[in-house]
């Protein structure tokens, strides 16, 4: 007997939830900083074994949207509750507030719901635990409260066993040598908007959207080309940096991690180029691939 299905995790910005998927998958699938709204496209990090395969999709946060791209992510965020066989409700457990419009949308689809109180290793005491367990168990009456720690916590069997108690007799969807479902050109924009992100403040990280142009795999080498989009004239120096140190920074360290990620020497070339309020642009934001 094989098993497959659908997990998908929701919840609010910046609780672990990329953090999650990367520590259960073992790999990195989605990119991660400190960040709100790191996370901008649903991502399927993909768990095999011989008797299943579990897919869980990564999402971004949800949050109220101010422009275009907000809403785009938040659409994409969404999406997740219509396609599920299992919520994982991510939460950071030192914070009390519940949302409980996402919680009565989860329920209506009659599907188990795992609440996650991500970030134990931050709680004081026992006394501390019992008191957010109750709080949640109150106001939610649900029954899967489990506390976690993405970051520490390197074995998560304990909840793939229960989780695998609710998934249906199924084929594998995807084959079984993938963890994920984007492609190398994915995984390279990403890890370069990861430097960005880590090496930038304010405004700059989310005003940058990272384009491949060219990706050639040679027999000992990569050579990728990329393009760094930015929303106006004035951040194209800043990502530049003075006589281009900024942007050699980002790129060694792209480089480095690239070169880990696929074992080979990787050639990275990169440009900056203004493509003006591309934000708020939903033509140039389907050029982007936010669809």
């Amino acid at each position: 007997m094989h098993k497959s299905g659908f997990i998908n995790i929701l919840g609010k910005p910046n609780v672990g939830k990329s953090s999650l998927v990367n520590a259960i998958i073992k790999e990195k699938v989605a990119i991660v900083s400190n960040k709100e709204q790191t996370t901008r496209h649903r991502i399927f990090g993909i768990l095999n074994d011989d008797n299943y395969q579990l897919v869980f999709s990564d999402t971004p946060g949800i949050i109220e949207p101010k422009y275009e791209l907000q809403k785009k992510i938040v659409a994409a965020a969404k999406s997740a509750i219509k396609d599920a066989d299992i919520f994982l409700w991510v939460v950071d457990c030192l914070d009390q507030n519940i949302d409980f419009e996402l919680l009565e949308k989860m329920k209506k689809n009659n599907l188990p719901i795992y609440l996650l109180l991500n970030k134990s290793d931050l709680l004081k005491s026992k006394d501390q635990e019992k008191k957010i367990f109750e709080h949640w168990k109150k106001n939610t009456s649900l029954e899967n409260i489990i506390f976690i720690s993405a970051k520490n916590c390197d074995d998560f069997q304990f909840l793939i066993n229960d989780l695998l108690n609710h998934i249906s007799e199924h084929p594998a969807f995807f084959p079984k040598d993938v963890f994920t479902d984007k492609n190398e050109r994915f995984y390279v924009s990403e890890t370069i908007r990861q430097k960005i992100f880590e090496n930038y403040h304010e405004e700059i990280p989310y005003s940058t959207e990272v384009v491949v142009e060219n990706f050639k795999e040679e027999e000992n080498i990569i050579k990728i080309s990329t393009t760094i989009y930015v929303e106006r004239d004035s951040q194209k120096p800043i990502i530049i940096g003075k006589g281009a140190s900024a942007i050699k920074k980002i790129s060694t360290e792209a480089r480095m991690e690239l070169e880990n990620f696929f074992g080979k020497k990787i050639f990275l070339e990169q440009f900056v180029k203004v493509s003006e309020n591309w934000r708020h642009d939903k033509k140039k934001l389907n050029q982007f691939g936010y669809h």
